[in-house]
């Protein structure tokens, strides 16, 4: 599924008369690398290394991995054809190309050891919430996978189009390295071009690139908060030759000093309501690893809650909500539908509001469920049995819950606003009405006790007939969550930043009681080991494989898996 920040920064741009050229560089880093030919050139790479520390030859144990390695690169493209055609849902095919693509990323991320390459994540060898570590980073042709591969399969196209403006978005932490070593290749290829970043791991980073210099010799500028109207302004002022100290939101270099200017979320009510759709032209759409199209929409920015403690929505710039109109969304999806074919919708809110989902339920319904959609909700006790019914109606295949914890204590203490009873009723009735339920909770949240714990398992355990897959997971301290801006009053005695890591958005800290991270991460491992495993895993990888997953299952009238059910024991 593409990121959905690029077609609606593309879709702004372009009704504004600015011609864009939008690249998924996510979906073309995976499509070069799970290739035949790349991964034969990894092999004789690995060869070619492994003989120059062992000169009379290779040891066989060594010798016979490489040869099964080989037999991947033979493979993979099959492998890709399943998983985007309909065979990825018969589950022994489905599997056989999952494990290859498994050991196929294994195997491109082996001469670039200690990093590590999977469906979900980029590991890099070295901290990225280091400048000094990512500056390095970014010219190391030994452990940076994306130099060599974007120097062959983008650069040359940068250097043909010769734009006035390369923008790379920067979402998570784990696309940081991959973003600076594109903006290092385009300042090292001497294009006269501004190199701006934005995304949320910028936003987030906003008070210290200030303070790193160094990194400006990677970008000419970076985009913080929205970028609609900070992009437009920014090629305006690029065209005109003015400066860009009218440029909303701009972090960027002028001579030797690192200015930044006005730093706020912009006024969402000025851009949503120009009713801009989406604009995925230019993307590859049917090459995503998923064997039908699904395409991600927003019913709201922000979240209307916007208080849990843990939570760092907004980055700090305030809570900000502003839902969209249903009939603008309706509009939204219909575009979608017919310009390119799109059945399933992922609305990427983080919590779509009550009334959109009784609204969009009710319309879509009326047009006889012409779509299928997933999207996070919040247990609020205005979700009815009628209301979950109706959703399911309207092509809800799959609600995302953020349960967090089920301690009566932990829930108040977390600001999450949410009762247990009513956590209880949802996910009954939800099931009820056909809808998978997948949950996110997690342990360590600052005074969380062995008891506060156990409350939560239990609470997993007793309603294991209501929820079809979990995300169990560790508390994160991250920047501009409320625990960070006021960490004695939900008892962390001190966060720790260290100097080095001066670009950090995850901290350690100390805690005035409970259970520390280590003992969270115990109770996750130990969770996860009296599971059994999931026979098809492959449509569990992914929040796109169980959508698309469940909605097949649907439409063959097939009864919902449950997570913590006994395979086994279900087909007996």
């Amino acid at each position: 599924m593409p990121h959905l920040a690029l077609p609606v920064l593309t879709a702004h741009l372009r009704s504004r008369g600015v011609q864009v050229i939008q690249r998924d560089l996510n979906l073309e880093t995976y499509d070069a690398v799970l290739s035949r030919a790349y991964l034969e050139q990894v092999v004789e790479r690995l060869h070619t290394e492994f003989n120059k520390m062992w000169r009379r030859g290779l040891p066989v144990k060594i010798q016979r991995a490489l040869e099964q390695r080989a037999g991947i690169a033979a493979q993979v493209e099959q492998a890709k054809t399943v998983f985007r055609s309909p065979a990825f849902y018969d589950g022994e095919t489905g599997l056989a190309a999952f494990g290859v693509i498994q050991q196929a990323l294994e195997l491109a991320s082996l001469p670039f050891a200690p990093t590590q390459l999977d469906l979900l994540k980029y590991v890099p060898a070295s901290p990225v919430d280091s400048s000094q570590s990512l500056l390095q980073a970014v010219h190391d042709p030994q452990h940076n996978i994306f130099l060599g591969l974007f120097k062959r399969i983008i650069l040359p196209d940068i250097e043909r189009e010769q734009p006035d403006l390369v923008g790379i978005s920067i979402p998570t932490i784990g696309q940081m390295l991959a973003g600076m070593t594109l903006a290092h290749l385009v300042k090292q290829a001497g294009l006269r071009c501004h190199v701006t970043v934005g995304g949320p791991h910028i936003s987030m980073l906003r008070d210290q690139l200030p303070r790193v210099p160094a990194l400006f010799s990677l970008i000419d500028s970076a985009v913080v908060f929205d970028g609609e109207l900070p992009l437009l302004r920014l090629v305006e002022a690029l065209n005109s030759g003015n400066g860009l100290d009218q440029v909303p939101n701009l972090i960027y270099k002028a001579g030797d000093q690192i200015l930044a200017n006005r730093a706020s979320p912009m006024p969402r009510k000025r851009t949503s309501e120009t009713g801009d759709t989406p604009d995925f032209d230019g993307l590859p759409l049917t090459r995503y690893l998923a064997p039908e199209l699904v395409l991600p929409l927003m019913t709201a920015h922000g979240c209307y809650h916007g208080l849990c403690g843990f939570c760092n929505v907004g980055y700090g710039g305030g809570k900000g909500f502003y839902p969209l109109p249903v009939d603008q969304v309706l509009e939204q999806i219909a575009t979608l539908q017919q310009k390119y074919g799109a059945r399933h919708i992922f609305f990427a809110d983080e919590a779509i509001p009550p009334r959109t989902l009784r609204l969009l339920s009710a319309r879509l319904t009326a047009q006889g469920s012409p779509i299928y959609w997933c999207g996070c909700a919040r247990f609020e006790r205005i979700l009815s049995k009628g209301l979950l019914e109706a959703i399911s109606h309207g092509g809800g295949r799959v609600l995302l819950f953020g349960l967090e914890t089920a301690s009566e204590r932990m829930i108040e203490h977390m600001v999450k606003g949410t009762q247990r009873e009513t956590m209880s009723r949802i996910l009954k009735e939800s099931a009820q009405a056909g809808i998978w339920n997948h949950t996110f909770f997690f342990f360590g949240f600052p005074t969380e006790t062995m008891e506060d714990a156990q409350d939560t398992i239990n609470f997993i355990y007793a309603h294991q007939a209501s929820i079809h897959s979990a995300s169990p997971g560790e508390f994160v301290l991250e920047r501009y969550s409320p625990v960070y801006l006021d960490p004695a009053r939900f008892g962390v005695r001190r966060i720790i930043e260290k100097p080095e890591r001066d670009l950090a958005v995850h901290f350690d800290y100390e805690l005035e009681s409970g259970i520390d991270r280590a003992m969270a991460e115990t109770i996750v491992e130990r969770l996860l080991d009296v599971l059994r495993s999931k026979r098809f895993c492959q449509f569990y990888v992914h929040d796109v494989y169980r959508f698309l997953y469940a909605s097949h299952l649907h439409a063959q009238g097939q009864a919902l898996p449950l997570w913590l059910a006994d395979e086994e024991a279900e087909t007996k």
